[in-house]
């Protein structure tokens, strides 16, 4: 046989070049790792970072097991907690695809004992989150209920009869329950369980090894324990019982696995491309309005580059993975901890993959005072939001108008863009041909400022409160299904931390009102008719939400 060495040649200089690459982008995706990881003995994470569908990069962090004294090792197997969903998506759009459902039917010609209280709800209203069907993660105590074991029936007998939401299609509201009800529509239409489909016609046949549906009682090679974090520290995550999440969350896998997963979907594997678009470019309310969130993933956009992800947090674990289109760049993390973001990592990991990475810290620069005072005023921006840019001790700061009015110091890239601490987002200042002052807003999108006359509002501002004050408000509430905020306390400060996301400090203007520094966040407490405190009521971006205290 005739070798053509010209053709293995520019095969393996391909190969060679590429690896090249991966080995330079090494340092910087360590640095961010290590920017959030920076503690061998804690909780950790495990991290996959590939290109056009092979690793580049591959890392454990932190402790699988504090009691054992165990290191993370990428073979690691982690809950994926709401990831899970993208799974049981596709396994109905495969089930489409045979011809066994439409989108557009109604549940009921599979459930038809289902209560849908008069009203028409579809499969896609499912897939979508649309449906107006009560989330049960969001019906009594979630740590009373996560610790029952359900047959799927009696879960789906949990929530049926509540009150809906809303009617079908006009609204989005992120909803588990509508995730169950999908996993019982596969049973029936198979005529086998939810965990043994995925597990033939998925995990099995893209041969996902280490993946399965989570079982407390069975032995799992290197399963990871998980772990949360309270006021004394790090502790074992509450129990849940793996029938609750059933197939809104309940699939454990490695972020190996992951990768074949989306290489799966990448390469239509499973489901055709034209099928595949359904799921990943949002879909629309019954007014047209788009949504972002498809059919068990959401749109995407990071730097400008399109894609689609999903994250999941469940008790002592949190899970994001993104997925860039054009780039074929995919990066999924799993942590042991609900208290990591890894989201954060997971993104900016992305960005630099994609060859546009975030500035960090390393970057700024020293610049005079007088080149940053010409960018000083107000902008009005496209959104209808107002900032102010002002000096303070001769460095440059930014306020947006809002509730509760917090400034942050912008640190300078260069003359003209400007830089919030860790946070990915810019200021691009510029001047016009008649010299008037303009800025754009670099977050996930860009959006311009024009400079208006308008004076600065005052600052919130904060006092001290006892340590006896403060205490009433530890515990954790519940803001969305699957979504808590843990109130914690140290002395004379109070902190908040919301599932998968980093630690932050909320400070007091009185006994019950509080805000943040760190975003436009301001915080009510709410108390019972005894005195309890029962909820706290949180202010951001325009919009209001309680949170019903859990435990």
């Amino acid at each position: 046989m005739k070798t053509n060495h010209t053709l293995l040649f520019i095969l393996l200089s391909g190969l060679f070049i590429s690896t090249l690459k991966a080995q330079d982008l090494k340092p910087q995706f360590d640095d961010i790792v290590a920017q959030f990881y920076n503690d061998a003995n804690a909780p950790g994470a495990t991290i996959l970072v590939a290109k056009d569908g092979k690793p580049i990069y591959r890392k454990a962090v932190g402790k699988s097991s504090l009691e054992l004294n165990v290191d993370m090792q990428p073979e690691n197997v982690f809950m994926l907690a709401s990831i899970s969903k993208q799974f049981t998506a596709v396994a109905i759009l495969m089930l489409q695809e045979q011809g066994k459902l439409n989108l557009d039917d109604p549940i009921t010609k599979f459930l038809p004992d289902y209560p849908t209280q008069g009203k028409t709800i579809t499969v896609h209203h499912l897939l979508n989150h649309t449906s107006g069907i009560k989330s049960y993660t969001s019906i009594g105590n979630l740590y009373e209920v996560a610790r029952k074991d359900f047959t799927l029936d009696q879960l789906i007998d949990y929530f049926k009869n509540e009150p809906m939401d809303f009617n079908p299609g006009e609204d989005y509201k992120y909803n588990n329950s509508g995730y169950v009800l999908l996993g019982k529509i596969i049973e029936v239409i198979s005529k086998d369980t939810y965990e043994n489909f995925i597990e033939n016609e998925i995990f099995k046949p893209l041969n996902m090894l280490a993946s399965r549906y989570g079982n407390n009682r069975e032995l799992v090679k290197n399963r990871v324990e998980a772990y949360e974090q309270d006021e004394s520290g790090f502790v074992n995550a509450s129990y849940l019982s793996m029938t609750v999440p059933h197939a809104a969350g309940a699939l454990i896998s490695t972020v190996d696995d992951m990768l074949k997963w989306q290489n799966a979907l990448t390469n239509n594997t499973l489901i055709k491309a034209s099928t595949l678009q359904k799921a990943i470019n949002g879909s629309q309310l019954n007014n047209g309005e788009h949504i972002f969130y498809g059919y068990g993933l959401g749109e995407t956009t990071l730097k400008g580059s399109k894609g689609y992800a999903h994250s999941g947090g469940i008790f002592g674990t949190s899970t994001n993975g993104i997925y860039l289109i054009e780039e074929d760049v995919y990066v999924i993390g799993l942590s042991n901890c609900s208290c990591n973001d890894i989201g954060a990592v997971t993104e900016k990991l992305a960005a630099i993959a994609i060859g546009k990475p975030f500035p960090t810290m390393k970057d700024v620069i020293e610049l005079p005072e007088a080149k940053m005072a010409q960018w000083v005023g107000a902008y009005e921006f496209e959104d209808g939001a107002i900032r102010h840019i002002f000096l303070k001790d001769g460095k440059l700061n930014s306020m947006k108008e809002s509730e509760t009015n917090t400034p942050f110091e912008i640190y300078p890239l260069s003359e003209n863009r400007f830089m919030f601490e860790d946070s990915g987002i810019e200021y691009k200042f510029s001047k016009t041909d008649d010299g008037k002052r303009q800025a754009i807003f670099i977050a996930s999108t860009e959006n311009i400022g024009k400079a208006i006359d308008k004076s600065m509002p005052l600052p919130r501002k904060e006092i001290t409160l006892p340590h006896n004050t403060l205490k009433d408000y530890i515990g954790v509430y519940e803001l969305a299904p699957n979504f808590n905020v843990t109130i914690t306390v140290n002395k004379n400060q109070i902190f908040a931390q919301a599932t998968g996301q980093g630690q932050f400090e909320i400070y007091a203007e009185n006994n019950t009102d509080f805000f943040a520094k760190v975003a436009a966040i301001k915080m009510t407490f709410n108390k019972d008719a005894l005195g309890n405190v029962d909820s706290f009521t949180i202010y951001q971006g325009g919009e209001e939400n309680i949170a019903k205290k859990i435990e």
